[in-house]
C-alpha cells in the first residue's frame, strides 16, 4: 500500500461534504471534497483514490456514472454510496454496479471508519500483502496444526 491513501468526497450538498470531511479529519485523514463528478474526475486524473464517498446523485450524474468511467475493476476507485434513503434494493443495485459499499447519510463516524478500514484492507490485498489471520498473530495456528 502506498503511504498516501487519498479519499474523495463527492456531494452536491455542502453540509453533507462538511459533515463527512469532519469525520474523516477526526480519523487523521485529509479528504478532498468536490461537488460534481466532473470535479472528481479532474481530481483523480492520473491519480488513484483509495476511497470515494459519493451521493447517489449529484448535479451532473450519479455514482453509476462514476463507476462506469473505469474500464476494469482494478482501475476503479472504491466507491461508497452515501444515501439518505438506503434500502435493500438500492444496496443490491449499487453492489451490482460495482460499488464498494452503501452507508446511510448523514454518515455515522463508526460507519465511515469501518469503510476506511475495509478499503485499506482491500488495498493491501490488491497489492499482494495478505493480512494475517488472528490465529497466525497469536501463534495458535501452529498449535492447532
Amino acid at each position: 500500500m502506498t503511504e498516501t491513501f487519498e479519499i474523495v468526497v463527492v456531494s452536491s450538498d455542502l453540509e453533507s461534504r462538511r459533515h463527512l470531511a469532519g469525520i474523516l479529519t477526526k480519523l487523521g485523514l485529509d479528504p478532498v471534497c468536490v461537488p460534481t463528478l466532473k470535479d472528481c474526475h479532474e481530481h483523480l486524473s492520473g491519480r488513484t483514490a483509495g476511497l470515494v464517498f459519493c451521493d447517489p446523485h449529484v448535479t451532473d450524474g450519479s455514482y453509476k456514472d462514476l463507476l462506469g468511467a473505469y474500464r476494469t475493476k482494478d482501475s476503479r476507485p472504491r466507491v461508497v454510496v452515501t444515501s439518505r434513503f438506503a434500502d435493500w434494493e438500492q444496496f443490491k443495485e449499487a453492489m451490482r454496479c460495482g460499488a464498494f459499499d452503501v452507508i446511510a447519510s448523514p454518515c455515522r463516524p463508526t460507519d465511515v471508519e469501518w469503510m476506511v478500514i475495509q478499503a485499506k484492507r482491500d488495498e493491501r490485498n490488491r497489492a499482494g500483502s495478505p493480512i494475517p489471520l488472528p490465529l497466525e498473530k497469536s501463534g495458535m495456528a501452529a498449535a492447532t496444526a
